[in-house]
């Protein structure tokens, strides 16, 4: 077996870029990278949120 001081140090693996799902901009903290969202992107959006109302009760269910 070699001796490992005689072998050549491994370089380290590059990292790839992981962009938001959303926006596409790339994530640097790995809570990010794990969601696949940044931070800004986390948060819900005001527009998109349920409006609350009556509705029509679903047939079955009477």
């Amino acid at each position: 077996m070699p001796d490992p001081a005689l072998l050549p140090p491994i370089p380290p693996a590059p990292r790839t870029t992981v962009r938001c799902r959303r926006c596409g901009r790339p994530l640097h903290d790995p809570e990010s990278r794990i969601l696949r969202l940044g931070p800004e992107c986390r948060t819900p959006d005001p527009a998109s949120a349920a409006v609350p109302g009556d509705q029509d009760t679903l047939p079955g269910l009477e």
